[in-house]
């Protein structure tokens, strides 16, 4: 069966969106297309491998919806995620365009959707940010892991990835030599 998988950039001090909403203390290379021993990058490849679908929230739709399809300087990465099957949980849009890439679905149900997806075959299913979205689907049990790359930096101030209590089971902690630490999360029920 397939997994629902959170993947959120946050701060040592459990920060995933700053007071403006922004994200400056994400940072890292763009991938192009030489080859790497970066393992950061190799992991984030790895990752990216082993999911065929993305669900994005309505507000980081309209956030990425300018620049992925067009970032040519994130490489084999870049092409990885546009040519992913995209969904966009939102009540008021009609339509998810992607650039050149095939349009995302909109639902307006992302729970059932999500339900739906993990009966069929195929590749992990991806969150991206959303974080309404993620705590919606998180309360109706949906989601199954939770991937933290945490980045060095605080900010003392914003939006906490977490409201409430999470039941979390370790299943990996990965640190890079760029100061980002990996921590990935299976639910408990």
């Amino acid at each position: 069966m397939r997994k629902l998988v959170v993947q959120q950039w946050v701060t040592v001090d459990n920060i995933a969106a700053e007071e403006d909403g922004g994200l400056s203390f994400v940072s890292g290379e763009p991938f192009d297309d030489a080859v790497t021993d970066n393992p950061f990058q190799n992991s984030l490849m790895g990752f990216i491998d082993s999911v065929d679908t993305l669900l994005l929230g309505a507000n980081t739709y309209n956030q990425s919806k300018g620049y992925w399809p067009y970032a040519e300087d994130q490489g084999e990465y870049g092409r990885k995620l546009n040519n992913l099957t995209k969904f966009v949980a939102s009540s008021s849009l009609d339509h998810a365009p992607w650039g050149d890439f095939p349009a995302a679905t909109v639902t307006r149900d992302p729970v059932a959707t999500i339900g739906e997806l993990k009966e069929q075959s195929g590749k992990d299913i991806w969150l991206w940010g959303s974080l309404k979205l993620m705590r919606s689907l998180l309360a109706a049990g949906a989601v199954d892991e939770v991937r933290m790359l945490v980045c060095p930096s605080t900010r003392g101030k914003g939006t906490h990835l977490f409201e409430g209590q999470q039941n979390l089971k370790v299943a990996e902690a990965t640190a890079f030599d760029d100061g980002v630490v990996l921590l990935r999360y299976e639910l408990k029920p």
